[in-house]
This record gives structure tokens, sequence and C-alpha cells, in this order.
């Protein structure tokens, strides 16, 4: 099945020479980062909040970033003046992590036109395009006329984690961590069984810019998923797991996100993590 890159990825020299009509610019970030995006920007971007905008609150099992109460996200894709007929480019400065989780959460919500800028701010650098910030006119998240999109959640799929330990057994689960994570190095001790190795950075060249579809398609192949094949990403909070969704969507490959991920997975004792060696993807 042919991959679609443009459906969801956009190159800095096209945004910059051939943005769409109807563009909204997300530039994706913590609250902690807020000064960084009022320090640079994109002209004209707009600033989402991964946990206030693009999370809901979490519980004590839901996992650390649980997916956004649907009326909350609703107000923002208005505060943001997106409408249904909007093109969405989200980026970031940190390897498009946060861009990803921003692309899934619109996708997931029905909107059906968001791309991540490949590369993001260092990308947007590189081409010369111009920036905006605090002190520069039109440059402090000044809104327009609000949005009318409506969050419709379900559009791209997920699995919970009552059906993440059968995976394994008629399909694959990427763990999409470094792979010394995924052998019990960072926050959490191990990876699911079963999990396969995934690193999703080997995915993007130095610059991180994603690398080009016959590679990655190659190396998904050596793994046994193509477009068809039950599979689902985890992380440790379904960030870096939202961007091997992205990168598969490229493909024109569909896998399933778990949202909870290990944060969630970790919170019944009962559930297993092992350290056991399994399937690496590398760049090799």
């Amino acid at each position: 099945m042919p991959g679609d890159r443009a459906a969801h990825l956009v190159s800095a020299a096209e945004l910059r020479d051939t943005p769409p009509a109807r563009l909204v610019l997300l530039d994706v970030r913590t609250a902690g980062e807020r000064a960084n995006y009022q320090r640079e920007h994109l002209p004209g971007a707009r600033f989402a909040d991964v946990d206030a905008d693009l999370s809901g609150t979490p519980t004590a099992d839901s996992g650390a970033r649980p997916l956004p109460d649907t009326d909350h996200l609703t107000e923002s894709l208005r505060r943001w003046g997106i409408h249904p007929d909007s093109t969405v480019v989200v980026y970031d400065d940190a390897r498009s992590v946060a861009a990803a989780r921003a692309w899934w959460v619109l996708r997931w919500a029905g909107l059906t036109d968001v791309r991540i800028l490949d590369g993001g701010l260092r990308a947007w650098h590189r081409t010369a395009g111009t920036f905006r910030t605090a002190g520069t006119p039109g440059g402090s998240n000044t809104l327009g006329e609000p949005g009318t999109a409506v969050a419709r959640p379900g559009a791209l799929p997920v699995i919970e984690t009552s059906g993440v330990a059968a995976l394994p057994g008629r399909g694959t689960l990427f763990d999409a961590r470094p792979l010394a994570h995924f052998h019990g190095a960072g926050e959490y001790p191990g990876h699911i069984p079963g999990a396969i190795s995934a690193p999703v950075f080997d995915d993007f060249d130095g610059d991180g810019l994603l690398l080009d579809e016959a590679t990655l398609r190659a190396r998904y192949h050596r793994l046994g998923v193509d477009a068809g094949t039950p599979a689902a990403s985890y992380c440790g909070s379904a960030m870096a797991a939202a961007l091997q969704v992205f990168v598969l969507a490229t493909l024109g490959i569909e896998v399933a996100l778990y949202p909870g991920s290990l944060s969630q997975w970790v919170a019944d004792p009962a559930r297993p993590l092992t350290t056991e060696p399994s399937v690496a993807l590398t760049n090799s």
C-alpha cells in the first residue's frame, strides 16, 4: 500500500513558500516551555500545551497523559481558530514528539488535515524562515475569530490495557522508547512481555527529518508489519508512541496507540515487565 507523506508531513520550504490557504499553526510544548514559545515561534503560530490542551487530568490508574475530555478539546480547537476545513500544521523544538501528540489527538478527534512540520523549529531555522516574538506585533499568540471545529473522538484506533497483553500473540506490539529503556534503563524497569523494541528516533536523521519512505518501509517490513497487520505502539506516556503511529501513517500503515502506555501499565503491580532480550529495530 503506497504511503502519502504529503497528507501527514510538510517541509519547512513548502510551508514558507506555499502555505495552505486555511492554515492554522500550532507550536506544541509543555507549560514550562511557554517562555521559549514567547521568545521565538513561527509567524501566526498559537501555543498548544501538551498537558493542559492535549491531555486529560491524570488519575491513579489512567496513566500520565490520558486522552483529553471532548468538550475541553473542542474549546481548545475553537480557541486556536480551527475550522473543519482548516489545514493544521503542528511543530515543536524537541524532535517532533510533542508535535506528534498534537497530530495524533487532532486526527483522533476527527480533523482530516493535520500535518507535522518536518524537522520542526530547527528546520524552519535552516530555511531562513521568519520568526515572531513576544515583542513583535502579532507575535504574542494573538487570535482572530474563533473556530467552529468540534472534537469527535474515535477517528484513530486505540488499544486499552486489557488488550495489550494479548496483542503479541496475534500481532505486533511496538515499544517506541530508546533500546536502553526497553532493557530496563530509565523510568520504567523493562518492557511489556512480547513487545518489540522499535526506537522511533531511529526513523529520523541527525537533523530530525523523517527518513525516506523506502528505508522506513523496509525497516518495518523486517519486523513483520505491513498494511493490515494488527499492531500498536506504546512508550512511557504515549508521546513517542504517537510519533511512531505518525511515521507508520506516512507509509499508509495504521496502528493503534496505547494511550496509557507504561505509566498506566505499571499502576497495577500485577502487570509484569521484563528485561528479557527481544527484537530491536536499529539503523543497521
